[in-house]
């Protein structure tokens, strides 16, 4: 897609990290902007794109396994765009009765959102950043689709790396105190623990001075992020390592879990 065909929504003179995850997972709503900064950033990791897919894949497999659990509710926290195995084609293909609502700040997200979902049944888009919670949780769309006295599923893959430290506490707290008990908290997020110092010095290169700045995190940070949650088997792991080991790793480690608030 050529960024002089971009609509006026658009900004194609700063980098997306919605549409430079797209690109990752071989998706083709992207700009000239967006295949530079993903060039970046694939020589400084050569394994970032593989690790997006594994994530990807993460979500599928927690989406599918929280369904089989009997969850027939989701808030997805950064979203993202629409592409293949979204939230609420993985959850209605277990539960037709399923209800998603995705959350993103990214204008392109936004539009195309409308465009792909439609008027699909159970599905909702907000164009909100995940740091207004009020206005998320508040929000009619919100409330039409999310029943405050049913267990809901929190998704929030690969974007709490993106929020700062001094927001991070505070924002957690908001939204787990808002779920009902029975609820699940799923998180992935990159991490510092097992990732080599040139690596480090590699991201901080790359991302101190770009529109969204990378946050990677201890493990025992992340873990911390469950505080008050019982977390399910296998508890903090790499993300390929979820539900199950697979005897992989990751140049650029990724941490997740999945919890029940009791």
């Amino acid at each position: 897609m050529a960024s002089e065909h971009a609509p006026p929504y658009v900004d194609t003179t700063r980098p997306s990290p919605a549409r430079i995850y797209d690109l990752s997972i071989g998706g083709d709503q992207h700009y000239a902007i967006d295949r530079q900064t993903s060039a970046q950033i694939s020589r400084a990791f050569p394994d970032a794109p593989v690790s997006a897919v594994e994530n990807r894949r993460l979500l599928v497999r927690v989406v599918a396994e929280l369904a089989g659990r009997g969850i027939r509710q989701f808030l997805d926290l950064g979203s993202g765009l629409p592409t293949q195995e979204n939230v609420h084609q993985v959850a209605q293909r277990i539960a037709p009765d399923a209800r998603v609502v995705y959350v993103d700040n990214d204008p392109m997200t936004h539009a195309h959102a409308h465009a792909l979902l439609g008027d699909q049944q159970g599905v909702g888009y907000l164009d909100a950043d995940l740091r207004d919670h009020e206005s998320i949780l508040n929000d009619p769309r919100t409330r039409a689709l999310i029943r405050r006295d049913e267990p809901v599923a929190l998704l929030m893959i690969a974007v709490l790396h993106f929020i700062p430290d001094a927001d991070l506490p505070a924002l957690l707290r908001a939204y787990i105190d808002a779920l009902p008990s029975g609820s699940y908290v799923a998180i992935s997020h990159a991490s510092t623990t097992g990732m080599p110092a040139d690596l480090l010095e590699r991201i901080h290169a790359t991302y101190d001075n770009a529109p969204s700045p990378l946050f990677p995190r201890p493990a025992e940070q992340i873990r911390a992020m469950f505080d008050g949650l019982e977390l399910l088997p296998p508890g903090l792991v790499s993300i390929v390592d979820w539900p199950a080991p697979q005897g992989r790793t990751l140049t650029l480690p990724l941490f997740c879990g999945v919890a029940v608030k009791p």
